[in-house]
């Protein structure tokens, strides 16, 4: 399938799952203090999240735009150096506000990945959060485990800690548990001498995550406490360009046809090739990533310049020169 096919076949399993299908958000972000940039799918709908408004679609499916280099995940210098990070990158997301919870979107995850897009269930690991012992207090999710301990062999479920399995959008807001759905795509040879298990969240570049279920069920004060939520929420995001990585069946995100038209203009322009030399193939990644991002963001309504999110777009632009 190229891109555009696998995009249109998420969308179109969730609104099988009666999900309404909303366009994503713009990139920049103008009425939020906390945010310069959407840097996840779930910030347009933050206010259904905190029971600020209610949303008339309790289900809802998108794909989003987002920049996260400005946020608490940020990822600009990692860009190019491997094969798996971007500036922008794509979301690809489906939410549910006060209706289905964890084991509707365990199942329906599952479903995508095996049934539909027929991802082999044996290159697959899945985490849940352990609990934490700081001055949060906690507990393990239970009934994450519960739910992905029917679907996959246990070997197969890892225990992952804060930094990977309890999501937060920022300093402040909705936040809560999550798992993790990672796929190993290594050669055969390289599987049996290493299980996969052992590289989850190792920075492996051919074991990667590539949907992040979260379980919205907390918000995080401005004082740094946490209080639960009156209601409880889905928010999932599937990595986009590595989705396509894997169904494409290639090692790499730039090797996908979101990439290969932008390297093969830069290839050109430049007259070099793009896999023979490391530093050259980091240098061609680097432009081909951030001017996507750029490219972006002027569209969205935000120019480079010298202060605020347009100095974060500056900073893209001035890195891939």
């Amino acid at each position: 399938m190229n891109y555009k096919e696998i995009r249109t076949q998420f969308l179109k399993f969730f609104e099988e799952k009666n999900h309404k299908i909303f366009p994503s958000a713009p990139m920049v972000v103008k009425d939020d203090p906390t945010l310069m940039f959407t840097n996840a799918g779930m910030n347009q709908f933050k206010e259904f999240f905190l029971g600020n408004s209610v949303s008339k679609n309790k289900r809802i499916a998108d794909t989003q735009k987002c920049l996260p280099v400005s946020g608490k995940h940020n990822d600009l210098e990692e860009v190019g150096k491997d094969t798996y990070h971007h500036t922008m990158f794509e979301m690809l997301g489906n939410w549910s506000f006060g209706d289905y919870f964890k084991k509707e979107a365990i199942a329906w995850a599952w479903e995508l990945l095996t049934d539909r897009l027929k991802i082999v269930k044996d290159s697959l690991y899945v985490s849940v959060f352990e609990g934490s012992k700081d001055a949060d207090k906690l507990v393990m999710d239970k009934e994450a485990y519960s739910l992905w301990s029917a679907i996959v062999p246990e070997e197969r479920i890892i225990l992952g800690n804060k930094k990977d399995n309890f999501w937060e959008m920022g300093d402040q807001g909705p936040c809560g548990p999550c798992s993790e759905i990672h796929v190993d795509i290594r050669p055969a040879e390289e599987k049996a001498k290493i299980p996969g298990a052992s590289l989850v969240n190792q920075d492996h570049p051919l074991v990667v995550e590539i949907w992040n279920l979260v379980f919205i069920q907390y918000n995080r004060k401005a004082d740094g406490k946490l209080e639960p939520l009156p209601e409880k929420h889905v928010d999932t995001g599937m990595g986009f360009e590595r989705l396509c990585m894997v169904l494409q069946n290639v090692q790499s995100n730039y090797d996908t046809d979101v990439f290969t038209p932008i390297i093969l203009e830069i290839e050109t322009i430049t007259n070099s090739k793009y896999g023979v030399k490391e530093d050259t193939d980091i240098a061609i990644r680097v432009i081909a990533d951030h001017i996507r991002a750029v490219a972006f963001s002027i569209a969205d309504g935000q120019l480079p310049s010298n202060t605020g999110a347009g100095y974060v777009i500056r900073r893209i632009l001035r890195r891939a020169i």
